[in-house]
This record gives C-alpha cells, sequence and structure tokens, in this order.
C-alpha cells in the first residue's frame, strides 16, 4: 500500500475529556494514502486495500425547508479488496496517539460482499493479535463487541439492529476505564466492563470480502503522560543546562520518531539516519552548531539491546571535543537508563 501524504484536517482542541483529533479524509483533493496511519491484518488471508476513493455524502450545510438534503461528492477513506477468506481481518490503524479514557466516533457505509457486509472500529489495540473490536453487520442485522486476545476472538455480544448497505451510518464508542459503551446511529448498544486492554490505538476494522467506506473521524480524550515523557520532564527538572533532549523510538514502519521531547509539540516529530543507526546499529553520533554540540546515543535495554535513541543538546565550551561532548551526553542517558530499562516501560 502507497503510504503519501493526505491533507487531512487534524485538531487539538477543547473538549470533554480534554483534547480532541478529527480526522476528516474529505479535506484530500489529491486522493493520497494517509502517513499517520498503518494497514495491518488480523486473522489469514491477503491484506487489505486501503484507498481513498470519492462518495456521495450528505453536506455539512442544512438545505433549504421542505428541500431534500444536499448531497456533495467528496473522498472518503475506503477498503476494495474482496478476498473472501472467512477469517480475515484488514486494519487500518491510526498511528497519531494512544488513548487511554476516549470517546470516538466515525462514520461508515457497508458498500458490498458476498460473504460478509460488514465495517466497524478497533481500539485499545496493541498489535494484530489483541484489540478490542465494534462492528456492524448487515447480513447479520446485528452490531457486535468482542476481544481478540492473543489471535483468539472472544464470543461477539450485542443486540440485533438493522444496518443497511449503501447509506452512511454513525459508529461512537466511549471507555473510561474498564467501562466500555457503544452507540449505532446515536442509539445505545451495549456496555460492558472488561480489563484486558487499558490503552492502545484506534483504526478501522473489516472481515472477508467486505468493501466498506468511512470519514470523519473524531476521538475525544483524556491527554495521557507518557513514560518516556515523564522520564525526559524528571530529566529537565535536574538537569537545567541541557538545550535539548528527545527519545526516538521506531514507527510500524521502520522509521523514527519523537516520543518525548523537552520541547512541547515536538511529539510524532520524523527523524533521521542517526537516529535510525543509533536504534539499528547502537551508532553513536555527534554534531556542532554555534556555541552547541549535539549527540545521538543508543538507549539500551537491560539487556543491553538499542530499544529507542536519545539526542541531547549541550551548550558547548572553547576547546571542547567530541570525545567530552559524548561523555557529558553519556552521563545523561546514564540517569535515564537507570529509571527505564526495557521497551515495555518506556512504551507506556
Amino acid at each position: 500500500m502507497r503510504n503519501l501524504f493526505l491533507a487531512c484536517f487534524l485538531a487539538l482542541a477543547g473538549s470533554s475529556f480534554g483534547a480532541e483529533i478529527k480526522i476528516d479524509f474529505g479535506d484530500s483533493a489529491s486522493f493520497l494514502m494517509p502517513t499517520n496511519f498503518h494497514g495491518a491484518l488480523a486473522g489469514t488471508g491477503q491484506p487489505g486495500e486501503w484507498n481513498i476513493v470519492s462518495d456521495e455524502f450528505p453536506s455539512l450545510f442544512p438545505a433549504f425547508s421542505n428541500q431534500p438534503p444536499i448531497i456533495v461528492k467528496r473522498p472518503v477513506l475506503a477498503q476494495t479488496s474482496q478476498d473472501r477468506t472467512e477469517e480475515r481481518f484488514p486494519l487500518f490503524v491510526y498511528d497519531g496517539d494512544r488513548f487511554t479514557d476516549f470517546t470516538l466516533t466515525t462514520k461508515f457505509k457497508i458498500v458490498s460482499g458476498v460473504s460478509e457486509q460488514m465495517a466497524g472500529v478497533v481500539f485499545r489495540f496493541q498489535n494484530a493479535s489483541n484489540f478490542y473490536v465494534v462492528r456492524a453487520s448487515a447480513l447479520g442485522h446485528n452490531v457486535r463487541f468482542y476481544k481478540m486476545v492473543n489471535g483468539v476472538r472472544s464470543d461477539p455480544i450485542g443486540p440485533q439492529l438493522d444496518v443497511s448497505t449503501g447509506v452512511w451510518h454513525t459508529l461512537s464508542v466511549q471507555c473510561s476505564g474498564t467501562q466500555i459503551i457503544f452507540w449505532f446511529d446515536n442509539n445505545p448498544g451495549l456496555q460492558v466492563n472488561d480489563a484486558t486492554f487499558a490503552s492502545g490505538n484506534v483504526g478501522f476494522w473489516t472481515k472477508s470480502d467486505s468493501v466498506s467506506y468511512f470519514s470523519d473521524l473524531t476521538v475525544d480524550f483524556t491527554p495521557a503522560v507518557s513514560a518516556a515523557q515523564t522520564l525526559v520532564d524528571n530529566i529537565i527538572a535536574k538537569e537545567s543546562r541541557l538545550l535539548g533532549l528527545r527519545i526516538y523510538t521506531l514507527d510500524s514502519q521502520g522509521e523514527t520518531h519523537v516520543i518525548a521531547s523537552k520541547v512541547a509539540g515536538e511529539k510524532g516529530l520524523a527523524g533521521g539516519t542517526a537516529e535510525k543507526a543509533a536504534i539499528d546499529h547502537g551508532t553513536v553520533s555527534f554534531g556542532r552548531g554555534p556555541g552547541t554540540v549535539a549527540v545521538w546515543l543508543p538507549f539500551r535495554d537491560r539487556n543491553g539491546d538499542p530499544m529507542a535513541a536519545v539526542w541531547v543538546r549541550l551548550k558547548s565550551f572553547i576547546g571542547e571535543t567530541q570525545d567530552t561532548a559524548v561523555t557529558r551526553a553519556t552521563e545523561v542517558l546514564r540517569r535515564m537508563q537507570t529509571q527505564i530499562d526495557n521497551s515495555d516501560d518506556l512504551l507506556k
């Protein structure tokens, strides 16, 4: 799948939980795939085919009195593969953040399918073998919740509801602690309590040969301070002379990005060759700027294997060499490693 830039609308704003992310695939004029999602496959069969396509969609502007709704054409996200493998679940997962307590809302349309006609959302996603799902079935006339744990599905539960094909529906999920509630077309569906997954990513879900469209993803969430950011904040509090400190990890595409930084707003910033070399090969890199030095170091776990990269920026002094800069940066890293020494804790 091509993974190109999509000019989608993404915003942080006030909300009932504290922050809100909105992704509107309809803002894409170039029909290119987003870079902040990745395709995944649960079960067996061929991977999904995720594309941006044009479809009729109700306008956001109200029609005049006694007039039919205004219909416009705009780009939407589509899963178009028609592989009929029974236990096949194409997923499209948002990489931009992980969520703990949140309300997710999206619109979907079930277009076609012979074996199945389904669409839904995954949430508190860990990987393709561990996640929650709420999905709607036009053939089964129901909306169901289930969880996938180590590749094994639980029994789906939920109400019988009329799910039509060829029309846009709304699906909402709210997670608060262990409580999970979902709504279909603004009607309450089911409330369950489950403690299997406390947080994770969100995304879109289909099954077998279902061709389904999605649009208008909104996540209203409580921002959480990650373990990596807490670590950076603790170090900065004790090392106020540090000009810069970042932690980089690899994303699902094998590229590096910032997961924690001294500077607010740098989370998600793409890394480069120095960060990748530190993680892949344990390489130490050095750079110099006007009155400053920068060092890239591998952040190693308790077994000595690189689990992340750390970028340290320091004010230089007259006569400073690469060796002295690396020594100073390594001391900062050493204090970080005494607090976190494994990737599971770092990524919490």
